[in-house]
């Protein structure tokens, strides 16, 4: 059985670290992370979604409150969506949780 905690989790398994799924929101103010309700990871950057701007900006954004190399990070589907799932390699799905849990502001 599976528990609630775990199954609102946005992040899962790949072969080469972690998955993370995220939904992301172009043109903010500035850039930004939190979790929905739903556990889902809101991520708003500044860059406008045109010629991969927003992607871009992701990326950099994502490589910095992970503290992992930008190399490390990868748009796995939905490059032209919203909503994305992204690679991150190197990290372990529990490590990354973690990670995303200090950049939320709600753990150490």
């Amino acid at each position: 059985m599976t528990t609630g905690a775990h199954r609102a989790s946005r992040v899962s398994i790949h072969p080469h670290g972690s998955l993370l799924s995220v939904v992301v929101i172009p043109r903010a103010g500035k850039s930004s992370i939190a979790q929905l309700a739903d556990g889902t990871f809101q991520v708003r950057v500044v860059a406008p979604p045109v010629d991969g701007a927003a992607n871009t900006a992701l990326l950099r954004f994502l490589a910095d409150i992970l503290d992992v190399p930008r190399s490390k990070l990868a748009i796995t589907s939905g490059a032209s969506s919203r909503r994305k799932r992204l690679s991150v390699a190197g990290v372990a799905p529990d490590e990354l949780e973690k990670r995303l849990q200090v950049a939320l502001g709600k753990g150490t």
